[in-house]
């Protein structure tokens, strides 16, 4: 598991709850009436905005202020990896007979 910093998941929560508003980066930052090379910053890690802006692009972004600050952890993560996983590795066997197949085929 990796372990990240405050301003990684204060920008990955904003990015995610401003999309789930449907909101470009333009229109939270016209909204909250900052600029969005402000909101871009933040988002990307450069720029750690004062409480006072917090609770107000979370009163933006209609959503308490804690919620930006929230690492919810999917106990579904694991599972989806491994199907993933198990996945990619059935596509490449599936491909290699296949191919293997097509091979003995071709050289009769």
């Amino acid at each position: 598991m990796k372990i990240i910093g405050i301003r990684e998941v204060l920008a990955t929560n904003l990015k995610e709850y401003r999309r789930k508003l449907g909101m470009t980066q333009e229109e939270l930052a016209e909204k909250a009436n900052v600029s969005t090379h402000y909101i871009a910053m933040i988002e990307t890690c450069k720029k750690y905005p004062k409480p006072d802006m917090l609770e107000h692009i979370a009163k933006t972004l209609e959503i308490e202020p804690y919620k930006l600050f929230s690492v919810v952890s999917d106990p579904n993560e694991p599972f989806q990896q491994l199907h993933q996983k198990i996945t990619s590795d059935m596509k490449q066997i599936v491909n290699e007979a296949v191919e293997k197949v097509l091979n003995s085929i071709c050289n009769k």
